[in-house]
């Protein structure tokens, strides 16, 4: 089906004429060379690539099947581009990693090599059959397990008492909108085709409508400060969380897992992790291995006094402690006495 209206052209190639412009913004002309900034610009290009194709296809009369081709291609690195960003956003990431370049790259290699074995100039039904399919499913995959990586940020947005940054809303948005964008695509796929070029035109003025709202919106394209991501706590704020926390401590438990992480903690009492170190550090004045370490030599001590059944070792173990070397040497540096003589104490 091709179309002539000169409107529906307009707001199909608009997003598509910016989104690119932007993205070879952040690839290659952006002052701050971050991590964050190219696999946006990553992602726009490739959304702009295939939406693109789209438009091509709807008003462009005679079709070149290398530009569909291309198109299709493109959509295959959608994903994982998407998924890449989040996470850098979320590490905060300085350098891109070597399985990330291995894993970007893989799935480029096996999209070149596909469509010079089996072009779509030749092998047509090949591409709408079964490759289309695997590439949108490529994409759907990548979608959960970017929305996997969200779900502590997503977990504040919905919490009522936890203040979510500017950054973390921008995340949920820029995800939000290739959900959209893939929903569109399915539908399309199946009943009305122009839905896929009209929602990217949408939701890509709908984030820049969201940036022009907000106050912070400088921070979204800065690196997160080294310490911390956030301003110091109020006083009100840190007890209310330093109760939440010890509470959390002592019911569940968690430091009983010796691979226990900050962020396990952090999610818990939906806070980012840069802000549990802050509250760790400013308000108590204690590492977060230090606050897990209490918890595990204070278990240690009860188990040491009240059960005469298990060995030092498995004491060590049951408090949450990886090795009896680190179990021993904790234990000395805390209480000023090895578990051994400790345990003497009680036994006399």
């Amino acid at each position: 089906m091709t179309f002539d209206n000169p409107i529906l052209f307009l707001l199909s190639s608009l997003g598509v004429f910016n989104g690119f412009l932007i993205s070879l913004y952040f690839l290659f002309f952006s002052r701050q060379k971050r991590v964050q900034n190219f696999f946006l610009g990553l992602l726009l290009l490739m959304l702009s690539i295939r939406i693109g194709k789209s438009v091509y296809v709807l008003f462009g009369g005679e079709r070149d099947r290398l530009i569909l081709q291309v198109g299709l291609s493109a959509c295959f690195l959608i994903g994982v581009s998407l998924y890449h960003y989040i996470k850098a956003c979320i590490e905060n990431r300085k350098t891109i990693p070597r399985s990330w370049i291995i894993h970007i790259g893989l799935l480029f290699v096996i999209v070149t090599v596909i469509g010079i074995i089996r072009p779509y100039t030749k092998y047509i039904d090949f591409w709408n059959s079964y490759f289309v399919k695997f590439i949108y499913g490529t994409w759907g995959i990548y979608l959960l397990l970017s929305g996997f990586l969200l779900k502590d940020v997503i977990k504040k947005i919905f919490h009522k008492n936890v203040t979510t940054l500017t950054s973390e809303l921008w995340l949920f948005a820029v995800f939000m909108a290739n959900v959209l964008i893939f929903a569109a695509y399915m539908i399309g796929y199946f009943y009305f085709y122009l839905i896929g070029t009209i929602t990217f035109s949408a939701v890509f003025y709908g984030l820049i409508i969201f940036l022009l709202f907000k106050k912070n919106r400088d921070n979204i394209f800065q690196d997160i400060p080294e310490k911390y991501a956030a301003k110091k706590i109020e006083d009100k704020e840190a007890s209310d969380l330093i109760a939440q926390l010890t509470s959390l401590a002592r019911d569940k438990q968690l430091y009983k897992n010796p691979n226990v992480k900050l962020k396990d903690f952090s999610s818990e009492i939906h806070i980012s992790s840069h802000k549990l170190s802050q509250l760790l550090n400013d308000n108590l004045g204690k590492s977060f291995a230090f606050f897990i370490n209490e918890y595990r030599i204070e278990e240690s001590q009860r188990l040491l006094r009240e059960n005469n059944n298990y060995t030092l070792e498995a004491i060590g173990f049951e408090a949450g402690f990886s090795s009896k070397s680190s179990f021993y040497a904790t234990f000395k540096k805390m209480v000023g006495v090895t578990p051994a003589q400790y345990k003497k104490q009680f036994s006399e």
